[in-house]
């Protein structure tokens, strides 16, 4: 009796287990889906530029693709990398795991675009070429974007924010204060349309190469001095790795960024109200100061667009006008909003795989572009909408079926592996109690 009992009991809990995990599934699609909406966004507009598949001049220049879809990005990880760090109480597992998911990815790329692509179509940008060592160091710190560096592949400067940004989540977390999002969100933005225009840009590089080393070289020991202090799982270390990385982010952030001002400051208050967004629909924040903050952050954004994207700045925005900036930002606000009310409704599975592979997709479309140019270098342009179509059908399979290989075989692989050193590392050097104790809200896992 006993036994059937207990089978019973496993095929409950199964059922149950199965259930959790597709509701789980079900809350998380839409981040899955709106990642792969932004990523598909800057695939197809990095396509339209040396390709002209689509007759740019015949669309109204009032909406950017790219930006669009890179705030898209940034409104996701806002939403779901504090609270990822939060459920874990952990950061040095929370790090371990940004560093196992970022890394691979961005490895395979460059080695195999210096490996397939002939070097008059590479996707390495010539100053790597030039500075291979000061090239190597600032972009394996991922924060080249504002150390004077060059992007060893165009699109990664939006992984400097990215990194930046987990300075910052960490830094809020181990000093107690990663419950204030809304007003550090308020005051990104607020400095966004004060000091937009008068932020100083490249202040440290802008001397030259020496400048430049130096600052990698400083930066680089911080780096390293603040994860060394993370990773030994001490609660006291931890907090000043935390405090050291927070100090490094904010003062590249006000004296070294190549982006137009307005636009880093918009950006990170923009991550931060995704955290608002994520604390309102937890219960940790009330409805009207989360939607004071974000009805604030949005208007900031589109208002500092109109202010500042002008003239020269166009030149660091690398969009046309002020208003392909701000109308970007406003769609990109209005389809997340749209995701966050549908949040509760599933989502078409090819939508949701797409988000999935959407970090591979992201990285991979440059390479894959570049590549195309190589064969069909010599050909006429397509000008029939025939031609075109089968050019943006044949360049979206080969993109999908790398960027899946490279989930599978790459992303997934990774991941697996950081979590397997993290459990032997917890095993052998057992960290403390965080400095902060982990929210007690429902658990939910992370996306991919």
């Amino acid at each position: 009796m006993k036994l059937i009992e207990r089978a019973s009991l496993r095929r409950t809990n199964a059922r149950g287990a199965a259930g959790g995990a597709a509701g789980a599934s079900s809350r998380l699609g839409w981040l899955d889906a709106l990642r792969g909406i932004a990523a598909l966004s800057v695939a197809v507009y990095h396509l339209a530029l040396p390709f002209v598949w689509l007759n740019a001049n015949h669309v109204p220049r009032y909406l950017d693709p790219g930006i669009f879809g890179v705030m898209l990005f940034f409104l996701v990880s806002g939403y779901i990398i504090p609270a990822s760090l939060e459920r874990r109480g952990d950061v040095r597992s929370f790090w371990a795991g940004r560093l196992f998911r970022i890394y691979p990815v961005v490895i395979v790329t460059v080695v195999l675009s210096l490996l397939v692509l002939p070097r008059e179509h590479t996707v390495i940008q010539g100053w790597a070429f030039d500075h291979p060592l000061l090239t190597l160091a600032g972009n394996g710190l991922m924060v080249q974007d504002m150390m004077g560096v060059t992007n060893v592949v165009g699109v990664m400067w939006t992984l400097t924010y990215e990194m930046v940004f987990y300075y910052f989540v960490t830094t809020l977390f181990v000093r107690g204060w990663h419950r204030h999002s809304a007003p550090i969100s308020i005051g990104f933005a607020a400095a966004a349309l004060v000091l937009g225009a008068w932020l100083p840009l490249g202040t440290i590089t802008g001397s030259g190469l020496p400048a430049t080393r130096n600052l990698v070289a400083a930066a680089g020991i911080v780096v390293v001095a603040a994860m060394v202090c993370i990773f030994t799982g001490r609660a006291d270390l931890t907090r000043w790795g935390g405090t050291l990385l927070g100090g490094l982010g904010l003062t590249l952030i006000l004296l070294n960024g190549r982006a137009a001002a307005f636009e880093t400051l918009i950006i990170f208050a923009t991550m931060f109200a995704g955290t608002v967004l994520y604390r309102l629909e937890h219960g940790q924040l009330d409805k009207v100061p989360a939607l004071i903050c974000c009805g604030f952050v949005l208007t900031a954004g589109v208002v500092s667009g109109y202010l500042y994207n002008r003239g020269t700045a166009l030149w660091h925005t690398w969009s046309e006008s002020w208003k392909a900036f701000s109308c970007a930002y406003l769609a990109a606000w209005a389809v997340f909003a749209v995701g966050m009310l549908l949040r509760h409704k599933r989502f078409p599975r090819w939508l949701s795989w797409l988000g999935t592979v959407s970090y591979s997709v992201y990285l991979l479309h440059n390479p894959v572009i570049h590549g195309m140019e190589w064969l069909l270098e010599g050909h006429e342009p397509f000008e029939s909408w025939q031609g075109r179509g089968a050019q943006f059908l044949a360049f979206m399979a080969a993109l999908l079926l790398i960027s899946h290989l490279s989930y599978r075989l790459v992303e997934i692989p990774f991941q697996n592996l950081g979590r397997t050193v993290m459990t032997a590392v917890n095993r052998r050097f057992p960290r403390e109690l965080p400095p902060v104790a982990a929210d007690p809200v429902r658990a939910e896992p992370t996306t991919a």
